[in-house]
């Protein structure tokens, strides 16, 4: 072959571009070429004389690449040989001359050539003692590399240490030491020797930091894998250890193979168990993941699938269950033996949300015990007081640390049945925050449509809770979100009555405390009159919590007596003082004489019915109106609406007309710590009002309740039951409610329905003719309604509050 393509005239050449990889001159180097132009450019190159120009891809993606794709600066190559593999491939062995540059790509069919010229130059005139250090320095730079790559070998390092040439020095450690194409692309590019030594010492030691720190890391994984094969033959040495001893963990996967098999599970769920097993005996013992696998399988066993206990629906046997364990709650019971007949009738006996709405202490989670007891089902209760975690509902992931199954599934494993009364407590009190909603996730266990396939998260499988009886308690409804109420079956327990209490504290409560002191009927005794005395002066509420705490202190100090020596206590109304101490609540009192603005209202509490006096001052002024006594948005709209109906009748009474401008208004409600909203205030304000400015005085034994319209209709309110017997209490002779509230009527305890004087009142003028005394207003004469009225009774739409509810 001829050596013209040397020259350094412009010469057109095949051209094959390289990917990944920089041909330098002097340099031998072998190729396997296997693109099919690639192939075409050899063959050419041997024709015009084995010269061919080898140039990098700028991307080594590129599988067809262009003239664009390829550098400008490459190397002219000659070729010494090329073997035909089987492949199709062709192995070219090369070697550099020269570098040189494109001046311009041709490109045809077969293949891609280029115009080129020789760019190589001779050595600078560099002084020869600093050409001699740069190379010394390459040298000590070339030795702390190589040691730290162990693939060089030692006949390679020694024969760069007989290059004398910067030039070719450069271009071999660029060749062989550096790992980047761009790196050896820039070096093929720069012309000048000892400028090109110059920046191969600098790529030296950027490589030479960067291998120190690539046998740091690999001495660290090293550590790491030692440790872990020295864990690994450890736990093999237990194994055979435990095997030696009878105790090799198979006899516990066997445990769980039989566990599975007697437990009949659903064919979906005992797969899962089945390849969860096979899962754990194949992982080392003592793994982190072999402790998941095993609790996870204890976990799921202890679900108990296909375990249902009989149920039974006889109303007759429930209803004297009912009766028995509790007194009063007439309607409560009359619903729940309607849900026990329909659940006999339909033949389905799973699937009802019930929710039991009241206040503390009036026995909402003793009725769940007492349902369950007439089911025939097994009860449990799941408190949600305070619960503010989705995964406590839902559970958390098995992988997680710590991982357990949601709180519905833990109380399916503690009953040990699938079809339980669950009573899930304090529904109310759930939270929400950053870890989710419980609210939400309660939403699929209290849907009868969608509990048939729960998913916990750590079970991680359906399990139908469709067969369990779910039963809810709230204080108030006002916190629960309104999907899940949705979801549920409302039933409204209100307060105790004063008769009431008094039979529960005679039925129950006292031969229950008399039983948990160790003390018979016959050794203390309590009178009717006794426990009277303590439900008006010694508690206030709608229950009977307190009633029962403080029949308990009077247990414990009766056997403090008997073990003094006495044979037999008797407690009655006259000796409460001297074992409870002084009253602790006094009743409102009716007052001496007829009052002028003082008006005696009722309210609905959280702890029962209560009357409390409204008072209104006229004073001196520029019209302004003062609201005291903590009151809520409601009142203050109340008052103010109760203003400006006096003003629209004032003529009527006598009132000037100008009273809103010449007039200061300060309405008070009394114990002002406590505070008080609620829409039934609204005639209560107008009557004293009325009184005050017309300086009539009101009866003093008359109460009332209603909220009133614009146009001055008394407008219907909830709580009568209570509010009626909290005015028995206190003595009031009258009563005047809203006449749409008659329907309400039988609701009434039977005895304070007997001593009030009850008058219905369509609009304030009724109002205040059968409250104000004043001789210039007509008296009407008001029907006294006694006995039960219209059966058609709808319930009460007055809120439970924390707070007074006028």
């Amino acid at each position: 072959m001829s050596e013209s393509c040397f020259t350094s005239e412009q010469i057109r050449l095949p051209v094959v571009p390289l990917r990944g990889m920089v041909a330098f001159p002097s340099i031998p180097m072998s190729l396997e070429v296997a693109r099919e132009k690639s192939i075409h450019a050899i063959r050419a190159a041997e024709r015009l004389g084995g010269c061919i120009m080898l140039i990098a891809q700028k991307d080594i993606s590129v599988e067809k690449p262009t003239p664009d794709d390829l550098y400008h600066v490459g190397t002219i190559a000659k070729i010494k040989q090329t073997v035909k593999t089987n492949e199709g491939s062709v192995r070219v062995i090369l070697e550099g001359k020269s570098r040189a540059s494109v001046l311009e790509y041709t490109q045809n069919d077969r293949y891609l050539s280029a115009v080129v010229n020789s760019a190589e130059v001779s050595a600078a005139s560099e002084d020869g003692v600093y050409t001699e250090a740069l190379m010394r320095q390459a040298f000590s730079a070339l030795d702390r590399v190589t040691s730290l790559m162990p693939k060089i070998s030692d006949e390679m390092v020694y024969s760069v240490h007989t290059i004398r040439d910067p030039g070719l020095l450069a271009d071999f450690i660029a060749a062989n030491i550096l790992i980047r194409f761009e790196d050896k692309q820039e070096i093929l590019e720069e012309l000048d020797p000892i400028a090109r030594l110059t920046a191969i010492l600098s790529m030296l030691e950027g490589e030479e930091d960067i291998l120190r720190c690539e046998m740091d890391i690999h001495k660290q994984v090293r550590a790491k894998m030692d440790q872990n094969q020295r864990d690994f033959y450890l736990r093999e040495q237990i194994k055979v250890i435990q095997g030696e001893l009878g105790d090799d963990g198979q006899g516990e996967i066997d445990e769980f193979f039989d566990r599975i098999e007697e437990a009949h599970l659903p064919q979906e769920i005992e797969d899962k168990l089945v390849k969860e097993t096979n899962r754990l005996a194949k992982t080392p013992y003592g793994s982190a993941e072999s402790t998941v696998l095993h609790n996870y399988l204890e976990e799921c066993l202890d679900i108990p699938f296909g375990k249902y206990t009989e149920t039974e629906c006889d109303i007759e046997k429930a209803q004297a269950i009912l009766e028995r364990d509790h007194d009063g709650l007439d309607e409560v019971k009359e619903r729940i033996l309607e849900f026990l007949a329909a659940s006999q009738f339909s033949g389905k006996k799973g699937g009802q949300i019930l929710c039991l709405v009241g206040p503390p202490g009036v026995g909402k989670t003793s009725i769940a015990s007492s349902i369950a007891e007439a089911l025939g089902r097994k009860y449990i209760r799941v408190s949600l007081g305070g619960v503010r975690d989705e995964s406590d509902i839902r559970g958390h992931r098995k992988t997680y640390v710590g991982a357990m199954p949601g709180r519905i599934i833990a109380a399916l494993q503690r009953v040990g049945v699938m079809n339980p009364l669950i009573l899930l407590d304090e529904i109310d009190k759930l939270t929400c925050d950053a870890h989710g909603d419980p609210a939400s996730a309660l939403l699929e266990v209290l849907d009868s449509e969608q509990n048939k396939t729960f998913r916990d998260h750590f079970i991680e499988m359906p399990v139908d809770l469709s067969e369990c009886v779910f039963l809810a308690t709230a204080n108030t409804l006002e916190t629960v979100s309104r999907p899940l109420i949705d979801r549920m079956e409302v039933i409204e327990l209100s307060t105790y009555t004063r008769t009431e209490k008094l039979s529960i504290a005679k039925n129950h409560l006292i031969p229950k405390q008399l039983e948990k002191h160790g003390i018979t009927k016959k050794q203390l005794s309590i009178s009717q009159s006794a426990v009277a005395e303590i439900i008006d002066y010694y508690t206030a509420e709608a229950g009977v919590r307190n009633l029962e705490r403080e029949i308990a202190a009077l247990c414990r100090k009766a056997a403090k007596a008997l073990l003094g020596g006495a044979e037999k206590v008797t407690i009655k109304a006259a000796d409460i003082a001297t074992y409870l101490g002084a009253r602790k609540f006094l009743p409102e009192k009716l007052a001496s004489t007829d009052e002028i603005g003082v008006v005696n209202g009722l309210a609905y509490t959280a702890v029962g019915g209560d009357m409390l006096k409204i008072e209104v001052a006229i004073l001196k002024g520029t019209g302004k109106i003062e609201r005291t006594g903590s009151l809520g948005d409601v009142m203050k709209e109340s008052a103010q609406l109760a203003v400006s109906y006096v003003r629209s009748v004032a003529k009527e009474y006598g009132i000037d007309t100008d009273f809103y401008k010449t007039k200061d208004i300060h309405i008070h409600f009394p114990e002002g710590a406590v505070p008080k909203d609620g829409p039934s205030a609204g005639v209560t304000i107008v009557c004293a009002l009325v009184s005050a400015l017309t300086n009539t005085p009101v009866k003093r034994d008359v109460a009332m309740t209603g909220e009133l319209s614009l146009r001055g209709r008394v407008i219907p309110i909830g709580g009568l039951k209570e509010k009626a017997m909290a005015a028995y209490s206190c003595g009031i002779k009258t009563v005047l409610i809203p006449a749409d509230n008659v329907k309400d009527l039988d609701k009434i305890d039977k005895e304070a329905r007997e001593h009030l004087h009850i008058v219905p009142c369509k609009n304030v003028r009724d109002v205040l003719d059968n409250a104000l005394v004043s001789k210039n207003v007509s008296k009407k004469t008001a029907a006294k309604i006694g006995g039960a009225a219209k059966s058609d009774v709808k319930k009460s739409a007055d809120p439970d509050r924390a707070h007074a509810s006028l």
